[in-house]
């Protein structure tokens, strides 16, 4: 994009310092403290059509759902949203997606990866290639499986694998191509590299397997969980799921 992301923050500025803001609008993004209390969030929504909201799951006045609500009915607005939140569940997590948040983070968080995420959600909303336009609800329905399988949303490598994995239902090929496409696309996104990338997705598919349950990973994995196999390799977590979603998602042919 050539013009400047405009981004609301409903926060304390002081939580947040003065490097970050520099840093953001070197990296084209624009950065508006406003205070944390869901009206004048709202006015300042209608009055300055921000491309990013970022808000806490509960405010003074009311809470995220409420707030993204209440968006819909400014006209002609409606900007992409990032909630964050001390404490939440794979519940409302899902429930805020479903109700129109584009990504959820649970604090605290490093605040260079917001400027990456920030950049990666006004990047796709403008993309011909959209993910959310190839396939409806893949977002969703990508975090509602890793939720089953017992990825906790909190590390790194919850966020990479979600990535992975719609990157492997637009782009099959890509799976052949793990360390030379896969990892190196990940890393890009997230501005971190590709062997950190691959150490973090399989820090997640190792928790998976000693916190997750037992019969939903074997309805998704069956082979890999029996004495005889160990875990499954990253690009065969990552085939495996891609390949069950691209056969739910894909419109059959007439």
């Amino acid at each position: 994009m050539d013009k400047p992301i405009k981004v609301l923050i409903s926060a304390d500025e002081a939580e947040w310092s003065e490097e970050f803001a520099d840093k953001a609008k070197r990296k084209g993004v624009m950065i508006n403290f406003i205070p944390r209390e869901s009206s004048t969030l709202l006015e300042c929504i209608a009055r300055e059509h921000p491309d990013v909201v970022i808000m806490e799951l509960y405010m003074q006045g009311m809470d995220a759902f409420s707030v993204i609500n209440a968006m819909k009915n400014i006209k002609g607005v409606f900007p992409s949203v990032i909630v964050t939140a001390a404490y939440a569940t794979p519940i409302i997590e899902r429930e805020l997606l479903t109700a129109g948040a584009d990504y959820f983070i649970l604090s605290p968080y490093d605040k260079d990866d917001i400027i990456v995420r920030i950049q990666k959600i006004v990047t796709e909303k403008h993309s011909d290639k959209k993910n959310t336009d190839k396939y409806p609800g893949l977002r969703l329905e990508v975090t509602e499986i890793l939720h089953q399988i017992g990825v906790p949303a909190h590390i790194k490598g919850y966020h990479y694998l979600r990535d992975s994995i719609i990157m492997a239902v637009e782009d099959p090929d890509i799976i052949n191509a793990v360390t030379k496409q896969l990892y190196p696309g990940v890393a890009k996104a997230y501005e971190t590299t590709s062997s950190r990338v691959e150490r973090a997705i399989r820090h997640a598919i190792e928790v998976a397997w000693d916190r997750g349950d037992v019969d939903v990973l074997n309805s998704y994995f069956g082979y890999t969980i029996q004495n005889t196999r160990g875990k499954p390799t990253n690009s065969e977590f990552i085939a495996m799921i891609s390949d069950k979603l691209s056969l739910k998602l894909r419109p059959i042919s007439a």
